[in-house]
């Protein structure tokens, strides 16, 4: 894996190169979960990777794949959490299929 930080006065931007796939920031919840999206893949294919630090278990994970809403190597979240990351990945998956095809939400912000 190749990271990538680019700084500046607003903000540290991280993009993270996994398995060759540009991977951009999306969202980070208010339990230091971290959501991060590939880039749009050339069959059109998008890797939604979710991750929370966890005292015990150093971090719970998962993978979401749009435009099939396609959920593999879930680790450590419960049915409760998984159920909220379900909806959460469905309410926001346009905007993410979008992000993926301009480099990211701030990229396609223009910040």
């Amino acid at each position: 894996m190749v990271v990538v930080i680019i700084k500046s006065r607003v903000t540290c931007i991280m993009f993270e190169l996994e398995d060759d796939i540009m991977m951009y920031p999306y969202a980070t919840l208010d339990n230091d979960t971290e959501i991060t999206h590939s880039e749009m893949l050339s069959d059109g294919i998008v890797k939604v990777y979710i991750e929370t630090p966890d005292l015990k278990d150093g971090f719970h994970n998962a993978t979401c794949y749009l435009p099939e809403y396609r959920w593999e190597d879930i680790n450590g979240y419960s049915d409760v959490e998984m159920n909220y990351f379900k909806e959460f990945v469905s309410n926001n998956a346009n905007l993410i299929m979008e992000f993926s095809e301009e480099g990211g939400i701030l990229n396609a912000s223009n910040f």
